[in-house]
């Protein structure tokens, strides 16, 4: 598995090693031996949404004491995704990262606490699942909105399919940042 790091400190892109034929392929698609050099989060949880095309979903944390690092990955189709660095002391604070991850391509994205997290589905019936360092828990579960323009990220599409949380989430300019 080769761990390549981003332009934001702690946020780091997996690539593991897929061994095909003509029978299909294998990847060992988590190894905490081979990860925790870098990324030190135990993980507690796994979560899996399946989303239609045009869902967005995000972007979403949980604060502490219940906040959450996440290693996502795509099964199947393929997402936008996207971290926003909420961490104030940062010299990233309020930029983001976004890549495509995809059931195709098998990148997976670790995002540590202190960051918001969002994905557009760019596939019909999209399968994601994400390993998280927590359990969640509803009273801690925040969100910032998705086209908030200070953030200014651009999603490639103006009207997503949204849940009400998402669509009355704060701004990152009001909301109340504990990182």
């Amino acid at each position: 598995m080769i761990l390549e790091k981003t332009f934001i400190k702690d946020l780091i892109l997996l690539k593991p090693q897929v061994y095909t034929d003509e029978r299909g392929y294998f990847m060992e698609s988590f190894n905490q031996k081979k990860i925790e050099k870098v990324i030190k989060d135990p993980f507690v949880q796994d979560n899996e949404s399946l989303s239609k095309k045009n869902v967005l979903r995000g972007l979403h944390f949980q604060t502490p004491p219940h906040a959450q690092a996440k290693l996502i990955r795509v099964v199947k189709g393929s997402i936008l995704d996207v971290a926003v660095d909420l961490r104030k002391d940062s010299n990233t604070f309020g930029q983001h990262f976004k890549h495509i991850l995809s059931g195709e391509n098998k990148l997976q994205l670790y995002i540590p606490i202190g960051f918001a997290h969002g994905f557009l589905c760019l596939e019909e019936n999209t399968i994601l699942n994400y390993k998280c360092s927590t359990y969640y828990n509803a009273g801690s579960e925040a969100s910032i909105l998705w086209n908030d323009p200070d953030l200014n990220i651009d999603w490639g599409i103006k009207k997503p399919i949204l849940a009400e949380k998402d669509q009355l989430a704060k701004n990152f300019i009001t909301f109340e940042n504990p990182f």
